[in-house]
């Protein structure tokens, strides 16, 4: 089985810091490897992989803006769209641009969905429903308009996250610095809770985090630690008392969710998208719907078994379940 995974080039595979397209990519392809299939990453060349390498930039364009980033998509995609033959199967892990060639190769494409960024791109998807395949990341995030082979959850990787039985008393948000995320609530959050909140993340919205969140920052009760690597990730993720996850939108997955129950860290999210299929109220976290509700649930964390979190994560969101699905539905999708 030859396979062609596709990532994105807004950052490297897998990600210095952000980018959980990127991770997820760089973990199957990885899985992928360590089955013994035969790989080929579509990245940024200054990606790191155990399977051949393929590219035509050589940074990504979220690290240099003297890219173009229309340009060097285009020469991304073509680049792996010229090679199509060489293949058995092209996962597509870069959005709704690489099902425009799938009627011209004869290769099947596989689309992973990581959510739709505007509902004018819907079109293309249903332009290509009958001719490819689609995955969704989550049930919450299928669209009734289109056909998919299989919910596939994102995986992690268990030894980058290891367990953390005890913890510190600060609270955490990790994730883009946007409305979206719920910034602005975790900070209202850890303030009624009467707990330290440590931010850390990439600021996607600068005139939010000026207007918004700077004139909160004090370093006693709010400290923003920045846009952290792995490392950092880890720690704070497995210190954290729990991780505050108030979104304001309906999430696709929430890949920093179940990095944190990996780690035996609770979540109190907003029961938004797919959250109610990441955490298992009561057990690993909360589901709540207002603020109120989320600061009792501060109050309730000290009940929660850190063990159950991790036994939960590993059991729904593994990197080793993610590749078994994955190969299962390359089988499906060859054995038509």
């Amino acid at each position: 089985m030859r396979i062609a995974i596709l990532s994105s080039i807004a950052w490297r595979t897998p990600p210095r810091q952000y980018g959980p397209w990127e991770q997820v990519a760089s973990y199957l392809t990885e899985g992928l490897v360590d089955k013994g299939i035969d790989v080929t990453l579509f990245a940024t060349t200054d990606s790191v992989t155990a399977a051949r390498l393929e590219g035509t930039c050589k940074t990504p364009y979220a690290e240099d803006r003297d890219i173009d980033p229309k340009v060097a998509e285009c020469m991304h995609i073509s680049h792996l769209m010229e090679k199509a033959a060489q293949f058995d199967l092209i996962h597509n892990h870069f959005d709704f641009l690489p099902l425009t060639y799938s009627k011209l190769i004869g290769t099947p494409m596989l689309t992973t969905i990581h959510g739709f960024s505007s509902p004018k791109i819907l079109e293309v998807y249903q332009k290509y429903n009958a001719s490819t395949h689609y995955a969704s990341i989550s049930n919450a995030d299928r669209s009734d308009k289109l056909d998919y082979i299989a919910t596939v959850y994102n995986g992690v990787d268990g030894q980058d996250f290891p367990f953390e039985m005890n913890p510190q008393d600060y609270l955490l948000f990790f994730g883009r610095i946007h409305p979206d995320k719920g910034t602005y609530e975790a900070i209202q959050i850890a303030r009624q809770a009467g707990k330290v909140l440590l931010i850390a993340g990439l600021i996607q919205d600068d005139a939010y985090f000026e207007q918004k969140i700077r004139p909160n920052i004090d370093d006693r009760s709010v400290f923003y630690i920045g846009n952290v690597g792995p490392g950092e990730r880890r720690t704070l993720l497995g210190k954290a008392l729990a991780l505050l996850h108030p979104i304001q939108f309906d999430e696709p997955f929430g890949l920093s969710v179940a990095e944190s129950m990996f780690c035996g860290t609770p979540v109190i999210a907003n029961n938004r998208g797919s959250m109610c299929e990441l955490i298992v109220d009561g057990k690993t976290g909360f589901l709540v719907n207002t603020m109120d509700e989320a600061v009792q649930a501060v109050e309730k964390i000290p009940g929660i078994d850190r063990q159950e979190c991790r036994q939960w994560g590993k059991a729904m969101f593994s990197k080793e379940k993610m590749v078994d699905n994955y190969l299962a539905v390359y089988d499906q999708i060859l054995s038509r």
